[in-house]
């Protein structure tokens, strides 16, 4: 079964009419055509040539001396995040990700049951040579904060409410209470 995300669509203006005089200027587009053109380049960017924007903004956000460095970071983060993402948000994060990173996530076989927050990180921390807790933190944050602005609000909000208690603080985000309702006596 193929799984698509709803693309924005740009909207051409028709031509002026033949009535028209020659030199009276065109409308403006309006904001929402602009940002639905925008949008579609975004995409078509991140899809083709979107690793390396990726992993430099993996890079800047975590402060990594080289984007080696920032590659092999994200690679693990993703790795061990592609076990955790099930159901429907697998495909549709895939589809939102550049090519290799979706490869990243794809090609990992999905967990049982998902880790606690505390164990993801300590399961990074094991990937990456002399890595302590608090830098694994720091490495699965810088590229989960990423991949949060790059997917979007509304993506990452279901990937959210998929993974247990705590991985919004690593996706750069206040974790949100979750209150059980009980009905008065």
């Amino acid at each position: 079964m193929t799984v698509t995300s709803p693309q924005p669509r740009a909207t051409i203006a028709a031509p002026a009419p033949a009535t028209a005089p020659a030199t009276a200027p065109s409308p403006a587009p309006s904001p929402r055509k602009v940002h639905a053109v925008h949008a579609v380049h975004a995409v078509h960017a991140v899809r083709t040539g979107g690793w390396q924007e990726f992993t430099e903004a993996v890079r800047q956000a975590g402060q990594y001396p080289t984007r080696a460095r920032a590659e092999q970071v994200t690679r693990i983060v993703l790795s061990a995040l592609g076990g955790h993402v099930t159901g429907d948000e697998r495909p549709v994060l895939t589809q939102a990700l550049p090519l290799e990173a979706a490869e990243l996530i794809a090609a990992q076989i999905p967990a049982a049951t998902p880790l606690t927050a505390r164990r993801f990180v300590d399961s990074v921390a094991a990937r990456i040579e002399g890595s302590t807790p608090a830098t694994a933190r720091w490495d699965v944050s810088s590229v989960l904060g990423v991949l949060a602005e790059t997917v979007g609000e509304p993506l990452t909000t279901r990937l959210l409410t998929q993974l247990p208690p705590g991985y919004a603080l690593l996706f750069g985000r206040a974790e949100l209470a979750r209150y059980h309702m009980v009905a008065p006596d």
